[in-house]
């Protein structure tokens, strides 16, 4: 009998096993989930603890997160680009944090087509396939940005808010949530300019806050949205020799943002759970993969930072956010 009769066949079946294990199936070769993450961008702080809550998750259960955002974010036909290649790998499930509210749609609906499920964070998304939407509550945290501001101006004098970008879902709720709740309970604090938008990074954000400085000189309070918006306003006024003469309440934090808060040229940041929201996000896409309920609404809370609160350890973990587990 010939030992080497089969050898042909076992080596066909040993490759086809091969290939199998490679394949860009559901899963990975481990059996793991693979799950997109796909942030609006990649290079502010906020970001980097979404990654870690993410990332965290993921070891938590056993499954891969793939990380992948367009630089810049206003870069709506990279986000776009993003999501079709991951369609195209074929991932378990996609966590998807809109650059625009109406754009990601029609691509949102292609993976879902694909029997992609999509959870949607940070910021909404003009589409009810979604798995679930795990995100701060905006609009509250621009309540809680007026409710700062009115209180240190004692409600009375001028501010401006230095509005984010177009077609942002997130911070055109803290916005709408600022200005409703400014008007109703301090209407001795009078608006100058709302209608200004910074811009997806710090360098458009600092012309567009020196052009307000300019224009209203005066302002006794000002409020920005996030985390670019808000140094783009802090590089401003620290330049133009004005750090810390207005009062000025931010959104999310960063080094930079906390120095000024520790300086008084910040008097607030709203701060959200960044590490919460990653962390919740992918928790609840491995529960919905593996056929449990998944809420529709996932609140991840907001904070005010003072002065005089930072050092307490709620604030401080908020404000610098362990990100280890990212190498950093």
């Amino acid at each position: 009998m010939n030992p080497f009769r089969n050898l042909p066949l076992l080596l066909a079946a040993a490759l086809l096993g091969l290939a199998a294990c490679g394949s860009e199936g559901n899963g990975t070769s481990a059996g793991k989930l693979r799950i997109a993450v796909i942030p609006k961008g990649t290079t502010h702080e906020f970001w980097k603890a979404v990654h870690a809550g993410a990332e965290a998750a993921a070891r938590a259960h056993g499954a891969e997160v793939i990380w992948k955002g367009p630089l810049k974010e206003d870069d709506r036909a990279a986000q776009i680009k993003v999501v079709e290649d991951f369609i195209a790998r074929g991932v378990d499930g996609i966590v998807l944090m809109p650059l625009d509210n109406r754009a990601l749609v029609p691509v949102a609906k292609e993976a879902a087509g694909q029997g992609i499920p999509v959870m949607i964070a940070d910021s909404d998304l003009d589409w009810d396939g979604r798995v679930s939407f795990v995100a701060t509550d905006n609009y509250h945290g621009g309540e809680l940005a007026a409710e700062a501001l009115g209180e240190l101006l004692g409600g009375q004098g001028t501010a401006l808010v230095m509005r984010y970008l177009e077609g942002s879902a997130s911070t055109m709720a803290r916005e709408a949530g600022f200005l409703d709740k400014l008007a109703a309970d301090f209407p001795g604090v009078e608006i100058v300019s709302s209608n200004q938008y910074a811009g997806a990074t710090t360098e458009s954000a600092y012309s567009t806050a020196e052009n307000l400085l300019q224009n209203f000189g005066e302002v006794s309070g000002i409020f920005c949205p996030n985390e670019s918006s808000a140094f783009g306003m802090l590089r401003a006024l620290q330049d133009s020799g004005r750090a810390g003469e207005a009062r000025f309440v931010g959104f999310d934090s960063s080094p930079k943002l906390l120095e000024g808060l520790r300086a008084r040229q910040i008097d607030a940041l709203i701060l959200q759970n960044p590490v919460a929201m990653g962390r919740l996000a992918v928790e609840a896409m491995v529960e919905h993969l593996g056929g449990g309920a998944v809420e529709q609404r996932i609140d991840t809370g907001a904070t005010v930072a003072t002065p005089a609160n930072l050092d307490s350890a709620e604030i401080a973990a908020l404000l610098s956010p362990d990100l280890s587990i990212l190498g950093e």
